[in-house]
């Protein structure tokens, strides 16, 4: 009865089931892309089925496969396949889950689901919590929550009057990631409010130095981010002394565990987080290590009247819930897919000891990732794996200088991504470029792991100028607590 629906899941399934002998990427240039996709826009329409299998087609070498196995750039996981399914099934249903009213069935499910999702993390059983688009929006939420408790403990209500002539916010911060200098930019707060804390070698917070910066910044509204799993090396700061220093002075405990917050659900990996329910509020994203397709984040809020405060605006047609919960009091969004469908399902379908394994055996091919790597002459292991992330860098054969051991990385990586049999990003940390690894996804083995170390063996053999001897294997550097 729909063609274009079966079309789309034929297509689907197609590409799913190349992902393990399709290049992880293709070359493709911009202008290539648009020839391709630009069609001329008719006045009358395209059949539907056309129109799919044209955009299958001229789509294809501009698409990372990000979902198969041999991505490790940034941090992106896959998508299990009955996730995928519920959210196809979310855009049938077409739900604006904004209120109760607009859709009873996916409002009880967000309920059940940040239920769930608070006991299998260790958070609290009365934080609130609010399913937005990634973790970028989760900040906003959280730090929008922490704004109005820590303002209002001020004797200033920024809701109603803004910040025009509220006392400053110092935000207080270690090892973090751009999405929340953003949210800080969002709020009115401002990037100019954070204040670097003093680190330990391996990134995480020096609880002293964090003490001292709380001593300067007594009697001001003060917000404290922590790291649950920083982005180039997965370290996690030390939450039990740290909320109680920041909670001795008044403060607000942020945490951004945009993917470090579901070691939570590991046994393995548990005693990382150790102390982090005695934060205020948190941030994660799903469509990391949970393994849903985009768009799902989580905030959490500890102290939910804070969190209601700085979302919740009357509207006369909204209609009263009836007991159940309106989404909207939580969320900045008033249009919104039900977006907590596919958690639903992937946290039943996996259940907690199939979160726990997906967690644990990412990190254990991190790490036998990082171990066949630090084989190959002409690689210097920079950081062995806490958890899932890594650093690596190529020194040149016969550079002397930081700038050749900086462009011999980058050609390296750009080697690998061009080859397309792997694909990992470059970053920069501690000055120097490197390479980031990153296992994140449900479909990653250990014959995903061998291609990429045989990838990147190829890269360093290919790109040492001819003649000269393989450069020495380096003595890893490990920056692990």
């Amino acid at each position: 009865m729909y063609p274009e629906l079966e079309k789309a899941a034929s297509l689907a399934s197609a590409y799913l089931d190349d992902l393990d002998y399709h290049p992880v990427s293709q070359p493709s240039t911009v202008d290539e892309l648009r020839v391709r996709l630009d069609h001329a826009l008719t006045d009358d329409g395209v059949p539907g089925v056309q129109v799919l299998e044209e955009l299958a087609r001229d789509i294809d070498t501009g698409l990372l496969r990000t979902s198969g196995g041999r991505f490790f750039g940034w941090v992106i996981g896959g998508g299990v396949p009955a996730a995928i399914g519920a959210d196809w099934l979310c855009s049938t249903w077409d739900q604006n889950a904004a209120a109760y009213a607009c859709s009873p069935g996916a409002a009880v499910v967000e309920e059940i689901a940040g239920r769930w999702l608070k006991e299998m993390l260790g958070l609290p059983a009365t934080a609130s919590f609010s399913f937005v688009t990634g973790c970028q929006m989760a900040h906003v939420v959280c730090l929008a929550a922490a704004r109005h408790h820590v303002l209002s403990e001020a004797g200033w209500n920024v809701e109603e009057d803004g910040l025009f002539g509220a006392p400053p916010i110092r935000v207080l911060v270690g090892e973090h990631h751009e999405t929340l200098v953003r949210a800080l930019r969002y709020l009115g707060i401002g990037s100019n409010a954070m204040v670097r804390v003093g680190c330990h070698s391996d990134g995480t917070i020096d609880i002293n130095a964090l003490a001292t910066e709380l001593d300067a910044a007594s009697g001001h509204p003060t917000i404290v981010s922590l790291a649950a799993g920083d982005l180039n090396r997965g370290a996690f700061d030390d939450f039990e002394h740290a909320c109680e220093a920041v909670h001795a002075h008044g403060g607000w405990v942020h945490v951004d565990g945009a993917f470090g917050l579901w070691v939570g659900a590991s046994p393995t990996h548990r005693h990382l987080v150790k102390g982090i329910g005695n934060a205020d509020s948190w941030a994660t994203d799903a469509h990391k290590w949970l393994n849903v397709p985009y768009e799902n984040g989580i905030g959490f809020v500890a102290r939910w009247e804070a969190h209601r405060a700085a979302m919740r605006l009357h509207a006369d047609y909204v209609i009263d819930a009836g007991g159940g919960r309106d989404q909207l009091d939580w969320n900045p969004e008033w249009s919104r897919r039900a977006r907590a469908v596919p958690i639903y399902v992937a946290l039943r379908t996996l259940g907690r000891h199939g979160v726990a394994h997906l967690v644990e055996r990412c990190c254990r091919l991190t790490a036998q990732m990082v171990r066949q790597l630090a084989t190959i002459p002409g690689v210097e292991v920079l950081t062995e794996p806490i958890i899932n992330q890594a650093l690596v860098r190529f020194p040149a054969p016969g550079g002397a200088s930081s700038v050749d051991h900086d462009r011999h990385t980058e050609s390296v990586v750009e080697y690998v991504q061009h080859d397309g049999e792997a694909w990992f990003g470059p970053t920069t940390w501690q000055g120097m470029r490197v390479m980031r690894i990153s296992v994140s996804n449900w479909r990653t083995s250990g014959a995903d792991v061998t291609r990429a170390v045989d990838a990147v063996a190829r890269a360093v053999a290919a790109l040492r100028p001819r003649g000269a001897p393989p450069a020495p294997t380096v003595e890893t550097r490990s920056s692990s607590r």
